[in-house]
């Protein structure tokens, strides 16, 4: 997945002669790797959040052309972190601020430098506006930002993807199947609902900051689930999608590793994503947990889990929602099989989840885990008071739910109902295929 916004990025850049296809990957590369901290120091350097973003695009086209003509220079985040400060003090200049920033800023600029993008920085990183002491805390505190509460959640998952993933606008909507300018509206309105509520790019003080986590965390949770079950479209997972959400998870663990909740939520993008490789047959098609080859599973990254899930449960006050749930696919990650899986535990986990976080899913997920442990019967009474609460109505996993339970009771024709039903209702090709298929088999 390229990282960088612009056209000369785009997958038809590839047909480019090789000097500026080489020139693409190293942009795309280093963009990957750099852009949250190249970002978070421009946007601490001026003060201005949407200006460091936009800066920033401006320096990676820059990037392309200069580095196809002269070559990648040999310091590449230093020669992208100039050249956006140049821009940022053109921005200034036509803004016609003669302010103090931009007295400081151009007085640490002589008139012609950096007109060679080959060239590195004549002062070495002194002079730009990366802090190795600071990197650590630019990052975060562009991942508050990109989070903040006066963001619609929408507009928080689309910020987060652009400025700390470093997604384009068009790989963003590629994602979510929305248009592209409604990405860019989303973005653009999120940073100017941070001007104008003067949104301080900063790390929030610490007595918020466990507050302000959680809605990060709660960010990257969206992507991730989004990823792993696609909720529209022709394809059961999106790679792409949740491994960058298990990759800023990561970053941002490194950066905050005494976070129960984050190790939690860690462990649990660790866990689901072991079983991606199972998850799809040959040509895409839904598998279900029964059928999965479980040897396809991942155990590295099952080891990763664990550990980050041990990591949660050590510092003793509780698992919290994520560490949870990651404890429940902690139990299908050890289990070898469905009928071997120790599903009184998930039932008592599911009914601590429902506790510390209640929503009419845990409450659904509750019911089968009780079917598996305990049987139909009990379970299809759960699963009518939620019917009958109307909590999900309009969702498929409610009479898809309910159909496997029928199923299992034998009362075939309200089985396959509830399970076309749930066909109706789904938005996911791959998802909506298995129900007809169940649906069908039943006669």
């Amino acid at each position: 997945m390229a990282r960088a916004d612009g056209p000369a990025l785009t997958p038809g850049a590839c047909d480019g002669p090789p000097i500026a296809e080489s020139a693409r990957r190293a942009v795309e590369a280093v963009w990957r790797i750099e852009s949250a901290r190249i970002v978070g120091a421009l946007a601490r350097y001026t003060g201005d959040f949407a200006l460091a973003e936009d800066v920033a695009q401006e320096a990676l086209a820059e990037a392309l052309v200069s580095w196809s003509r002269d070559g990648a220079p040999a310091n590449p985040v230093g020669w992208l972190l100039a050249t956006a400060r140049r821009r940022a003090i053109d921005a200034f200049r036509r803004r016609s601020a003669l302010d103090e920033r931009y007295a400081m800023l151009a007085g640490q600029l002589a008139d012609g430098e950096f007109s060679s993008g080959a060239v590195a920085s004549r002062g070495g990183s002194d002079d730009l506006p990366w802090d190795p002491d600071r990197v650590d805390d630019d990052v975060l505190a562009l991942m508050f930002t990109a989070c903040h509460p006066v963001l619609a959640p929408e507009a928080r998952v689309a910020l987060t993807l652009r400025v700390v993933g470093g997604l384009s606008s068009e790989e963003i909507a590629r994602a979510f199947l929305v248009p592209v300018p409604t990405v860019q509206a989303r973005i653009t309105r999120a940073k100017k609902t941070i001007a104008a509520a003067h949104v301080p790019f900063e790390l929030p003080p610490s007595e918020e900051r466990r507050e302000r986590l959680g809605g990060v965390l709660s960010v990257l949770y969206v992507i991730f689930t989004e990823g792993s079950t696609a909720s529209t479209g022709d394809r059961l997972l999106r790679t792409d999608l949740a491994y960058e959400a298990v990759r800023l998870a990561r970053m941002l663990a490194a950066l905050l590793p005494g976070e129960p909740e984050l190790s939690g939520l860690l462990a649990l993008f660790e866990l689901t994503a072991a079983r991606f490789p199972a998850r799809t047959g040959p040509d895409g098609e839904a598998v279900l947990l029964e059928d999965q080859d479980r040897r396809l599973w991942d155990r590295s990254a099952i080891r990763r889990g664990l550990a980050a899930l041990g990591r949660a449960a050590a510092v003793g006050r509780g698992l919290g929602p994520y560490g949870l749930q990651a404890a429940i696919a902690a139990c299908h990650a050890a289990a070898p099989s469905v009928g071997e899986t120790d599903w009184e535990r998930v039932v008592l986990l599911y009914e601590a989840l429902g506790r510390v976080a209640p929503s009419p899913v845990v409450e659904l997920n509750r019911a089968v885990a009780v079917a598996m442990a305990s049987g139909p019967q009990q379970a299809l009474s759960m699963v009518d008071e939620l019917v009958a609460s109307g909590r999900l109505s309009g969702s498929h996993l409610l009479p898809s739910v309910r159909g496997e339970l029928l199923v299992r009771l034998g009362r075939t024709a309200e089985a396959r109902a509830e399970l076309e039903l749930a066909a109706r209702l789904c938005g996911n090709a791959r998802e909506r295929s298995v129900l007809l298929r169940k649906a069908a088999e039943l006669g």
